[in-house]
């Protein structure tokens, strides 16, 4: 208490332009602080475990778990019954007074709370003395703990002093479970001056012809019930209104309850009159002094409603609200039988006029967004994403169907144009993708970002969208308002037709077959281990380097137009033409060479009884 500086040690320093931390030197304000040096004793023992800084330290068995104290004792309170004196200076009728308390010990941080019940009347502000926290126990610092807590103790918080008289169960159990030996409780002191009060007092009362006690203890709790109707269609937006009667047998008095249904429109208001007694007729009805801020009371009142005013089938005024009554509850019929003699409770039906149906409209789809988003806004005020099939997602993911496609256009440009749609299993999103090509003054990149593509003719009332089904070599896939050819696929596509034969049709598994089936020939031609034989090799080198000589003899020496000839007939890029589409194009392009030469040159490059390997054709034509 008597300290004045606070001040910290910097902890934080620059070294070469960076920033790094330090241990504090000395404790706030400039106290010695002795965790972060190293004593004498701890010197001597680093000196001396010279194994431990060989060999590290040694292992120690694991730690058993540690349950923190705001764990362990969440939610369990010590609770002590006390009370203190207050002396009361000026008053002739108490000289001190006896407040009793409740004092609560929290043992999850060893907090104090004392509180005082509230006593009717008492004219004395009562609830919690001190709030929860860690209560002083003298000018040292100390804290108060739970085992300087005992019954039949005095205990002294901020210059009050409390008396332990009792505890409840769960503190005493606790208490003798950590040793510590209870004192026997003690009585609670009550204060005389608030027992003085307490003392019933006698009154003079006449007592009057009808005996209200006895009519309050006969039917005391006994209520009839009435279902009435209260008919407000000649006002502005008025309607036909339930409401439940209630009629208090122990005093008369009646209560209007309110009826509200979903959605009705109206604020919760669960009383439209209050319980009341209510007037039936008055002694001058045709004073002018208005009654709506007239105290009623007896002498204004000539006769008030009671339970012979109320019946099934009639209307009764209340408060200038006609309510027409068309049932009432068990109970209501059982006291109306027994008391006046009444057996009619046929219930009157009540014919509700059946609220119009409005159609639901739902508007066109504007185009922005997909369908299904943008349908949910016309469901819900306040619009929820579409379900997703997450299983599908989970059992597709990574999954991409790619396709080598072709765009139809009458421009000769874009004919030549060649693109990449990508089929995602997971959500069945389509995205066109264009591979740069240089020199063709066409910016490739993204044509169309992930999205679903609706089938040609398909509505928004019956959305159809393509399926891994429908893509199939050769079949055109029109994508807002674009056509695309698909010219090939890669292997993935195949693999997971055939794995899935069962989804595509037998004449779409088929041809994708057939058209893989010439790469696959090459690439396990490629991949055998049995050589080619060494002579046709080179005679086939020979043959180049004869044809090649020939064609410097007359000098021709530009071949492009026979690769390009060549590769303009090889759509899918494989590397192998057909034999008859290969002889025409030759027999087109009149190069100036023997015909014999090129016969055998023919022969050599075959490969198979149809097709011709045109890339080795070539080297004999270099560019």
């Amino acid at each position: 208490p008597q300290k004045t500086s606070f001040h910290r040690s910097q902890t934080l320093g620059y070294k070469n332009g960076f920033a790094f931390s330090r241990l504090p030197t000395v404790g706030i304000g400039g106290v010695q602080l002795y965790v972060n040096q190293l004593s004498q004793a701890d010197l001597d023992e680093l000196s001396s475990t010279r194994p431990t800084l060989t060999y590290g330290q040694a292992r120690q068995a694991p730690r058993s778990g540690f349950v923190p104290a705001h764990v362990a004792f969440d939610k369990k309170v010590l609770k002590f019954d006390a009370y203190f004196q207050e002396d009361v200076p000026l008053s002739t009728e108490e000289h001190y007074r006896i407040r009793q308390v409740v004092i609560y010990y929290y043992l999850e941080d060893d907090s104090i709370c004392v509180i005082e019940p509230v006593v009717q009347n008492s004219g004395i502000p009562q609830g919690k003395l001190i709030r929860r926290h860690r209560v002083p126990k003298n000018d040292r610092g100390d804290r108060y703990h739970w085992k300087d807590l005992n019954r039949g103790m005095n205990i002294t918080m901020y210059g009050r002093t409390y008396r332990i008289v009792d505890c409840d169960p769960f503190t005493q159990v606790f208490l003798e479970s950590q040793g510590i030996e209870l004192n026997p409780p003690e009585k609670m002191v009550f204060d005389p001056y608030t027992e003085l009060r307490r003392m019933p007092m006698r009154m003079y009362i006449t007592p009057s012809d009808f005996d209200s006690l006895k009519q309050f203890l006969t039917y005391d709790k006994q209520v009839l019930r009435f279902y009435a109707m209260w008919d407000d269609t000649n006002s502005m937006f008025g309607e036909n209104r339930p409401y439940i009667i209630h009629y208090y047998l122990a005093d008369d008095t009646v209560e209007v309850r309110e009826v509200h249904e979903p959605n009705d429109g109206r604020d919760p208001f669960p009383i439209l009159m209050k319980r009341q007694r209510l007037p039936k007729t008055f002694v001058d009805e045709k004073k002018t002094f208005p009654s709506c801020v007239l105290e009623i009371s007896d002498q204004e009142v000539l006769e008030w409603y009671t339970a012979k005013d109320f019946a099934v089938g009639k209307s009764t005024t209340l408060l200038g609200r006609t309510f027409f009554i068309y049932d009432c509850d068990e109970f209501t019929r059982n006291f109306y039988r027994d008391k006046f003699g009444i057996t009619d409770f046929q219930p009157v039906e009540i014919k509700k006029k059946p609220p119009e149906v409005v159609p639901k409209v739902i508007p066109p789809y504007n185009g922005f967004g997909f369908l299904e988003d943008s349908l949910q806004n016309c469901h819900s005020l306040f619009p929820k994403p579409p379900k997703k099939d997450i299983i599908k997602m989970l059992e597709n993911n990574h999954k991409v169907l790619r396709y080598q496609v072709a765009l139809e256009s009458p421009n000769p440009e874009d004919r030549k144009r060649r693109f990449i749609l990508s089929y995602f299993l997971s959500d069945d999103m389509i995205s066109v993708y264009e591979p740069p090509v240089r020199n063709s003054g066409i910016i490739g990149g993204k044509y169309l970002g992930k999205t679903r593509v609706a089938k040609p003719g398909s509505t928004t009332e019956n959305a159809m969208y393509y399926k891994p089904s429908d893509l199939t070599i050769g079949s055109t896939v029109e994508v807002f308002g674009h056509r695309f050819v698909i010219t090939d696929a890669d292997e993935y596509v195949l693999n997971y037709m055939e794995s899935n034969a069962e989804s595509f049709p037998v004449a779409a598994l088929q041809s994708m077959r057939d058209h893989f089936h010439p790469r696959q020939v090459v690439e396990e031609t490629a991949k055998s281990d049995v050589p080619a034989p060494r002579t046709s090799r080179q005679e086939l080198d020979e043959l180049i380097v004869q044809v090649q000589e020939e064609l410097k003899l007359h000098n021709y020496l530009d071949n492009r137009n026979i690769q390009e000839a060549l590769l303009r007939c090889d759509e899918d890029n494989s590397g192998f033409l057909n034999k008859a589409k290969f002889l025409s194009v030759c027999s087109s392009l009149n190069v100036p060479t023997s015909a014999v030469l090129v016969n055998k040159l023919i022969d050599l490059c075959s490969c198979g009884d149809d097709k011709i390997n045109y890339r080795d054709f070539l080297r004999a034509f270099p560019s």
